[in-house]
C-alpha cells in the first residue's frame, strides 16, 4: 500500500524559478516514496490552487471537446506544464545570464550558488576544470587577483580558498580595492596567507619628491602615483612575495575596469574573446592566422581575428593591437611585441616595468 504524502501547493503564477522549484520538489517527493505512475498526476493536480487549478481543469475540458486522450503519465503532464510556464526563449536567456555572471556585491558562496543552479538550469555538463576557468573569470579582482596562480585541487579547494579570503577582508571592515589602505595577500606554506598593510596614505610630500627623484619619472596622477609611492615604501618580506608573481595590473579600457597582464613568454599581444564581445569593439581579420595550443589540449585553437584594444593607465593612453584568443586568467596580455615596441625594462626583483611612451618615462607596479 502506498503511503499518503502531501505535495506543496501550486498556485500557476507566471515564474519560471516557482514553477522549476516546484517540479523539482515534486519528483523529490515521487523517487523517494516510489510513487507510482498511475497516482502521479492525480496527487500533482490535487496540489493546484488558484490559476493552476482553472488551467487544469480547462485543459482537461478541451480535450475531451476534440477527443483527446486524457493526460494519465507524469511525463505528459510535465510536458504540458512546461510549455505553459517555460517561455520558448528560456535556455538562451540562461546561457546569457550565465556568460554574464558576475561575483558583484555577492559572497564567494553566494556566487557559487548561482552560477550551479543556472548550470543545472540550463542543462550544461563540462569538465571541472572548465566550470573553475568559469568561476575564477566572474570573481571580484581584490580577490581573484591575489590567488589567481594558486595550485588546488578541485572546485571546492578553490571556493574554500577565496571564501576565507573574502572573510579576511570583511573582519578588517572593508574590500581592498574600497579602502585608500590596501592590503597586500602573502602567501605562506600549505595555502595560508596573511595580510600585510602596504602603507598609509599619510606620507610626507617630501618622501613623494625623493621617490620621484630616485625613480627620475616625472609624477604620474591618480592611482599611479598612489601605488607607485606605497609600493617604495614596502618592506623586504612584500618585495620578495614577487619571486613566483606574473606582473598583473588594473587597466581602463573605454571606462571599464579591466586585468591586465605583462608577460614575456608570449610572442603575441592578446585580448580576451569575451572582453571584444561585451564591449563590442570592432575586429579585423588577422593577416597571418596561427594555431595556439594549450599544453594540456590535444587540439589547438585558430587564431584569426584581431582587434586595437584602447588601454588606459592613468597619463598612459595607447591603442594595443592584439590577438583575439579565450583568455581566461586576464582580459589583455601585452607580449613580445609590447615590450620589444616600448623597449621596456623590468625589474625582477620587485616587479616593476619601465618605459618610455610619447617622450614620457613611466614606471608600472604590479597589483
Amino acid at each position: 500500500m502506498e503511503p499518503n504524502i502531501t505535495l506543496p501547493p501550486f498556485h500557476g503564477k507566471d515564474n519560471v524559478e516557482t514553477y522549476l522549484y516546484w517540479e523539482m520538489k515534486v519528483e523529490q517527493l515521487f523517487s523517494c516514496h516510489r510513487m507510482s505512475e498511475e497516482r502521479k498526476v492525480s496527487l500533482a493536480t490535487l496540489s493546484f490552487q488558484e490559476h493552476a487549478m482553472y488551467w487544469w481543469t480547462s485543459l482537461e475540458k478541451e480535450r475531451r471537446i476534440n477527443h483527446e486522450p486524457l493526460i494519465q503519465y507524469w511525463n505528459e503532464l510535465r510536458s504540458a506544464l512546461r510549455m505553459r510556464h517555460i517561455p520558448p526563449y528560456y535556455d538562451r536567456e540562461l546561457m546569457d545570464k550565465l556568460q554574464r555572471l558576475k561575483q558583484g556585491s555577492s559572497s564567494v558562496g553566494e556566487y557559487r550558488k548561482s552560477m550551479e543552479l543556472l548550470m543545472m538550469r540550463a542543462g550544461i555538463r563540462e569538465e571541472e576544470r572548465t566550470t573553475i576557468s568559469r568561476f575564477q573569470s566572474g570573481l571580484n579582482l581584490e580577490i581573484r587577483g591575489k590567488f589567481e596562480l594558486l595550485p588546488y585541487r578541485n572546485l571546492n579547494d578553490l571556493v574554500q580558498l577565496f571564501s576565507r579570503v573574502e572573510h579576511q577582508l570583511k573582519r578588517k571592515g572593508h574590500i581592498t580595492s574600497q579602502c585608500p589602505t590596501k592590503k597586500t595577500m602573502v602567501l605562506k606554506a600549505q595555502g595560508h596567507y596573511s595580510c600585510l598593510d602596504e602603507a598609509t596614505s599619510s606620507s610626507s610630500s617630501s618622501e613623494d619628491e625623493a621617490i620621484d627623484s630616485e625613480e627620475e619619472i616625472l609624477p604620474c596622477e591618480g592611482d599611479l602615483l598612489l601605488v607607485r609611492r606605497l609600493l617604495s615604501n614596502q618592506s623586504s618580506e612584500i618585495d620578495l612575495s614577487q619571486r613566483e608573481n606574473l606582473f598583473q595590473k588594473k587597466c581602463k579600457v573605454l571606462e571599464n575596469t579591466c586585468s591586465l597582464i605583462v608577460d614575456s613568454g608570449s610572442t603575441s599581444n592578446c585580448c580576451s574573446t569575451r572582453l571584444v564581445e561585451k564591449l563590442a569593439l570592432t575586429t579585423k581579420p588577422h593577416p597571418k592566422p596561427y594555431k595556439m595550443q594549450w599544453i594540456n589540449e590535444k587540439r589547438g585553437i585558430v587564431v584569426n581575428q584581431q582587434a586595437s584594444i584602447p588601454i588606459s593607465i592613468g597619463k598612459y593612453k595607447e591603442e594595443v593591437l592584439c590577438d583575439i584568443v579565450p583568455l581566461e586568467a586576464s582580459h589583455v596580455l601585452l607580449g613580445r611585441p609590447w615590450k620589444f615596441d616600448k623597449n621596456t625594462i623590468h625589474d625582477g626583483l620587485i616587479n616593476k616595468i619601465s618605459f618610455q611612451h610619447l617622450g614620457k618615462k613611466f614606471v608600472w607596479c604590479p597589483l
